[in-house]
């Protein structure tokens, strides 16, 4: 072999993966520091990103071969929203769960003076108290309350906006939704630019520290063992790269097999704390990785093993279900227009068959179908949906013709032709 090939081929076995400083980074993270990478034949270079736009830009013009990314944007990537110009596919889910809602110290106040049994129970029922102060200061002829969070296509807009809607609360008219990049949004909490945010960990448990803020609810709360971050992959390279990628999803299925020990948490979060991952005190960090989150105010402190999930409960499997869903909530707040098949884009985008493919010697690494129902009769042992929904991705538009609150634009009925 020449030299020239030789160099080719080592490059080959490289690949480029970006990440933004969040608690779940760390199946990306441990795969590269305790080598299960190495253990299957590739090196991966870690780059950190300030912002999700950062890590679109990235992966479109092929700086980054993957990245961690927020579930929904591959699906944005495929439909031409955001800015992105080439398809993106996600061959595995990276983490369940993971995010928190957190009001300031004296938007709290606010909640427990308007409505405290409401505020104290937290999760869904918190925003029952927010809606009491949104309408008080509706009436005083007040400004409206700006929360903030990560990027329009991402779990944390529509987990808030559910959250907000199922109050009472129109995220499009009665609040104002700004976008705050991860690793910002504490320190906007902060200074006062936003009065809440939802966002993954440690930035809420950051505000809390700092006794800025209170978390009023955590995703587990609200969509138990839900999607959140996905390995986002540029197709072109998937498919110029198939048993690389192969071993990728490999490599990172073992980080979280790893991660979802209990005794590997604190490890974690020790890793994890360094500048070049996340630059958070260690104690910070490992109160959500561990489970035992201080929620601060009047809150009680959670337990809760489900807080954010890497691998058990089937967590990196690509839910074509979940795929939908996301999809519905572009729909109803008017982020897509143009009609199209909602179960052919989770099909194209969410590859549960190169998951499958990559997992094919392992016993029940996977379940037997794509999709599943949420809620409360879906048979599981997580139930939680949004407060006592339930979501069939076979009648996925009936679904959402019964939400109450909507965007303006969203025509639900030119989606049906085609969603039959």
């Amino acid at each position: 072999m020449t030299e020239k090939a030789t160099i080719g081929t080592a490059r080959k076995r490289e690949i480029h993966a970006g990440f933004i400083p969040l608690s779940d980074c760390a199946p990306l993270v441990i795969a590269s520091e305790l080598g299960f990478d190495r253990q299957h034949g590739f090196s991966l270079a870690l780059h950190r990103e300030a912002s999700w736009a950062n890590i679109r830009d990235k992966v479109d013009v092929g700086a980054l071969d993957c990245a961690h990314m927020l579930a929904p944007m591959p699906i944005a990537a495929h439909l031409g929203l955001g800015r992105a110009t080439v398809p993106i596919i996600a061959p595995m889910a990276l983490s369940l769960n993971g995010n928190a809602i957190t009001v300031s110290t004296r938007l709290y106040e606010d909640m427990r003076a308007a409505d405290e049994p409401a505020t104290l129970a937290g999760g869904m029922q918190a925003a029952e108290a927010l809606a009491k102060v949104v309408r008080t200061r509706q009436a005083a002829g007040r400004e409206p309350l700006t929360f903030g969070m990560v990027y329009p296509f991402s779990c944390h807009n529509y987990d808030l906006r559910y959250w907000l809607a199922a109050a009472g609360i129109d995220p499009d008219n009665d609040v104002n939704i700004v976008v705050v990049p991860p690793p910002l949004i504490a320190e906007n909490l902060k200074a006062g630019r936003v009065d809440g945010f939802c966002v993954g960990q440690p930035w809420n448990s950051v505000a809390v520290a700092e006794a800025d803020g209170v978390i009023v609810a955590t995703k587990s709360q609200l969509w138990a063992m839900s999607p959140e971050k996905v390995l986002g992959v540029r197709e072109v390279f998937a498919e110029r790269e198939p048993e690389l990628v192969r071993d990728l999803v490999r490599a990172i299925v073992a980080a979280g097999r790893w991660l979802d020990e209990p005794a590997n948490r604190k490890d974690a979060a020790r890793i994890l704390a360094r500048p070049e991952y996340i630059g958070v005190a260690e104690e910070i960090l490992a109160r959500p990785l561990t489970g035992a989150l201080k929620c601060g105010g009047h809150q009680a402190d959670i337990v809760d093993p489900d807080l954010v999930v890497f691998h058990r409960g089937f967590a990196n499997f690509p839910w074509r279900s979940h795929a939908i869903w996301l999809m519905t909530q572009m729909i109803r707040w008017g982020q897509v227009r143009e009609p199209f098949n909602l179960e052919a884009v989770a099909e194209r985008v969410y590859r549960t068959d190169l998951y499958r493919e990559a997992m094919a010697g392992e016993k029940d690494a996977a379940p037997a179908s794509d999709y599943k129902p949420e809620g409360s009769d879906n048979g599981s042992s997580h139930p939680h949906f949004f407060g006592g929904e339930r979501f069939d991705p076979a009648t996925a538009l009936t679904y959402l013709d019964r939400l109450p609150i909507r965007h303006a634009g969203a025509e639900i009925e030119a989606f049906a032709t085609l969603n039959r």
